[in-house]
């Protein structure tokens, strides 16, 4: 026998090899082992927030993005004609892309949503406020979230702006008819 000890063991048979572990390794392992010190210090010692802590911020944060978002001022037909005028029709045609697009269609024609062009409307009468009020507060049984909270009060006049702007463009491949015909939607006034 040498006296040079063996890079490898025997046991049963078979023969383990003792290679040394990879440097990317070795680093990895310190580094998730320093990470783990530091998260346990900041969480469990230093009282970093919890989950629950982040839900109360997210949520404080979201009724005072719903606040905001209230107007107070008394919506009318009147009040919401003067709103649409002044309304940025490229801000509306790029909320309904990003947002109604994925439903309605690219020209409204409808999809998995009604038609918006036509003069049927399975919610209201197709007027100003009925409008805003499907766009604010959703249909979340059929499938339409509310968008209050994700759309700034000029973006959700915007996009209905830009809905009522198309109002009779009877696009290619239009959906069929749902609902009630709204005989005042098609009117002059718009």
């Amino acid at each position: 026998m040498s006296d040079k000890k063996e890079k490898f063991h025997e046991y049963d048979g078979i023969i383990e090899l003792d290679n040394p572990l990879p440097t990317w390794w070795l680093w990895t392992f310190f580094l998730a082992i320093i990470f783990s010190g530091i998260y346990y210090l900041h969480y469990e010692i230093a009282g970093g927030p919890t989950l629950n802590d982040e839900l109360k911020v997210a949520m404080s944060e979201l009724e005072k993005t719903k606040t905001a978002n209230k107007s107070n001022v008394m919506e009318t037909e009147d009040s919401l004609k003067a709103i649409f005028e002044k309304s940025d029709l490229t801000v509306g045609e790029a909320q309904y892309t990003a947002k109604c697009q994925a439903c309605h269609g690219p020209q409204m024609q409808g999809g998995i949503g009604p038609n918006l062009t036509d003069k049927f409307w399975l919610h209201g009468k197709g007027s100003r406020l009925d409008l805003v009020h499907a766009i604010r507060t959703g249909f979340p049984d059929k499938g339409m979230p509310p968008w209050e909270t994700a759309l700034k009060a000029e973006e959700l006049y915007a996009i209905s702006s830009y809905i009522l702007s198309k109002k009779g463009s009877n696009p290619a491949g239009a959906k069929t008819p749902q609902g009630e015909a709204s005989e005042g939607y098609l009117g002059a006034d718009w």
